[in-house]
């Protein structure tokens, strides 16, 4: 019998520094131990320093992508990562939903690292009422969980219960992440709609620059372990020790003159 991998799509920016969108996700895919595949959905023009240009792939090219990879590969999960306008968004939602998928995992990308805004403000409500609710989990930042609920997260107390406000919300599983947060310890909680279940998954800062491309990472490990078959809050567990250990590996990196990446292949050099 022939052996099959276990493959991801993933449907996202490029970046041409290589830290983060599409090419962070194929990284992230292949060092979790899948086959990565892709349907971009803009061209940025970026590096550790900011993004200068943000130029939209065609809508039917979008789709073209994602269905020419469905219809002869096929895919045991998606991520998805940045899409810029209500067009794209309402775009992959209609494609996708013609085939059966059932390990979406959105990272509700709004705001590069850099401070730089990636989707249109009339895109969040579109975002909110077309795509979230077709997904198994969201992956906010406390700016985009913000701005996702229309309201300020003003203190670390109020943080715990966003994960499961925002799931009543929407009707997703959501995986809050407290980088944005002070203090040397951080605890992302999910919250597991399936099950009703709240877990928090705790770590230390680590003192570095290099954190561009973590959120596309994070949503990426947490795929490709949903396309192995592990459980939600399995897969979810593994992500945040991948992405730990990848901001760990690559903290003693100087890549650009910015925010540099995260190693994704520590495991291997």
């Amino acid at each position: 019998m022939d052996k099959q991998y276990k493959r991801v799509l993933t449907i996202a920016g490029s970046d041409s520094g290589g830290g983060a969108g599409i090419q962070a996700d194929i990284k992230t895919i292949s060092a979790c131990g899948c086959y990565a595949m892709s349907a971009i959905t803009a061209i940025t023009v970026q590096n550790t320093t900011g993004v200068s240009g943000v130029h939209p792939v065609p809508l039917e090219t979008v789709s073209g992508q994602i269905s020419a990879v469905l219809d002869d590969i096929g895919a045991d999960a998606v991520k998805i990562g940045m899409l810029h306008s209500s067009g794209v968004i309402e775009t992959v939602k209609k494609t996708l939903g013609r085939y059966r998928i059932s390990n979406i995992v959105l990272d509700p990308v709004m705001i590069a690292a850099s401070g730089d805004k990636l989707l249109q403000d009339e895109a969040v409500e579109t975002l909110k009422e077309e795509l979230i609710p077709v997904t198994r989990v969201i992956t906010p930042n406390i700016p985009e969980a913000e701005m996702l609920l229309g309201e300020r997260v003003s203190s670390r107390e109020t943080f715990s219960g966003l994960a499961e406000k925002l799931s009543g919300n929407h009707g997703v599983s959501v995986l809050l992440k407290a980088g944005h947060l002070t203090g040397n310890e951080l605890t992302d909680i999910f919250y597991n709609a399936e099950e009703g279940s709240v877990l928090e998954l705790n770590s230390k800062r680590v003192s570095t620059r290099n954190t561009h491309g973590t959120g596309c990472t994070m949503a990426s490990a947490v795929a490709s372990f949903l396309a192995r078959g592990f459980s939600l809050n399995d897969s979810v567990r593994q992500a945040k020790d991948y992405i730990n250990n990848a901001i760990v590996s690559g903290a003693g990196y100087k890549t650009g003159k910015g925010q540099g990446p995260v190693h994704h292949f520590y495991k291997y050099w």
